[in-house]
């Protein structure tokens, strides 16, 4: 769930009437251009440097720009690392108060790139609460304190799933995971995002959930997770 909680945090930022720009980072799976609903192949002006899109009133870039959606990135790491230095350094992203970066699983290529090659604010470590997936979200949160990039703080994803009929709230993926995991590490915990039919269907049809649905439970938790992260960075 990084790809639907970097857009919808983006989107959020820029209901705030933050400047936002989103970078999909995820080069073998792009997924920003079909939840953002944007298409289309950046342009570049006269200094070279493409001119990202824009949805919602945040700039976009994307491999996904530049390949058919159908098309595999078979790309071995130093292609993977030149094309993400190009998409940062080589897009003409203006005056922005947050670039929300949308990194691949693991902790790889893409995340040594930037981590070494940009000033990050700081990283936001995305989990499903089972034990099974913590693993990952640990071994995310030691490798950004290897490369001395802050971690801002832990979001447990598919937190819960409230039943239709019986309107209760049922731990599918197991309880507070992610909330105990960041307690362990001494980092924020930012929130936690239910499993939600809804969400799924704005990602599949390119309408965040705050533009979608702005008065929705979700979309308060988005909103009040950008407000929170806002007002950490600005201290």
């Amino acid at each position: 769930g990084k790809s639907t909680f970097a857009v919808n945090l983006a989107v959020a930022m820029s209901e705030l009437g933050k400047k936002v720009g989103i970078l999909d980072a995820d080069i073998y799976g792009p997924s920003v251009p079909r939840m953002m609903g944007i298409s289309g192949r950046p342009q570049a002006n006269e200094n070279k440097k493409l001119i990202p899109l824009e949805s919602y009133g945040v700039k976009c870039m994307s491999i996904g720009f530049l390949v058919s959606v159908d098309t595999p990135t078979i790309w071995r790491g130093p292609m993977v690392m030149k094309a993400l230095e190009q998409m940062f350094n080589g897009v003409e992203w203006g005056k922005l108060d947050y670039l929300i970066i949308d990194l691949p699983p693991g902790t790889g290529d893409a995340q040594l790139t930037l981590a070494q090659s940009s000033k990050l604010s700081g990283s936001i470590i995305v989990s499903t609460p089972q034990d099974v997936a913590l693993i990952d979200a640990r071994k995310g949160i030691n490798m950004f304190k290897r490369v001395d990039v802050d971690v801002l703080g832990l979001v447990e994803n598919m937190s819960y799933f409230i039943c239709n009929n019986c309107d209760e709230k049922h731990y599918i993926f197991s309880k507070d995971g992610a909330k105990n995991e960041a307690e362990k590490f001494q980092i924020p915990f930012l929130g936690d995002i239910p499993l939600d039919k809804k969400l799924r269907l704005h990602s599949d049809e390119g309408k965040p959930c705050c533009i979608d649905d702005p008065n929705g439970e979700i979309s308060k938790k988005y909103l009040s997770i950008a407000k929170n992260l806002d007002a950490s960075l600005k201290n």
